[in-house]
């Protein structure tokens, strides 16, 4: 998809910032509110932070620079200060709430629901519980296929510390889940 956006980085006052601003929410929307709930662990906070979000990328849409970082890692980038902002709320320091995210897409066919259902739970569980800095680098990985230098730039840590965060988080989770694979 990066093609289809590259003219973002030479976006001046004669775009029309709503009709790329429409594009991007379009593309990325569903991968903005999603994590954003990853980070909060609250669909009304997910809803807050991404309507932030795509206010901020609307005011500067004119500064983006794609050889920099893509659309998505930008946007990312930008929810994620956004969320880690709400979390230190008075609020949210008092209360942690959790959850589920909602499915998106298609349901699977009706005989692996049953099946389905009970494993898909243990592990959201389980992913939501982890510390947020594990829990985030785990989600930008394999949620959001980013690289570990898409992570490192967008977290503003060393690429080895993405790297043992992962590590990391899929340690806890395997203990978690019995020993389950993780699939790399």
């Amino acid at each position: 998809m990066r093609g289809k956006l590259d003219y973002l980085q030479h976006l001046g006052e004669g775009y029309d910032r709503g009709a790329v601003l429409e594009q991007l929410m379009e593309r990325f929307g569903g991968d903005v509110w999603r994590f954003a709930f990853f980070l909060t662990g609250s669909r009304e906070a997910a809803d807050d932070v991404s309507q932030e979000t795509f206010l901020a990328a609307y005011r500067s849409l004119y500064s983006f620079r794609g050889g920099e970082a893509s659309a998505k890692s930008w946007l990312l980038k930008i929810t994620r200060n956004k969320a880690l902002h709400q979390l230190q709320g008075a609020f949210r320091r008092r209360v942690r709430l959790t959850g589920r995210p909602p499915a998106s897409g298609a349901e699977p066919a009706a005989e692996q629901i049953h099946f389905a259902r009970a494993e898909r739970a243990e592990l959201w569980t389980a992913v939501l519980a982890l510390p947020l800095k594990l829990k985030e680098a785990l989600l930008l990985d394999f949620h959001y296929g980013m690289s570990l230098r898409e992570i490192a730039e967008l977290t503003g840590v060393p690429e080895g510390t993405v790297k043992s965060r992962i590590h990391r988080a899929k340690k806890k989770l395997r203990a978690q889940l019995g020993g389950m694979d993780d699939g790399r």
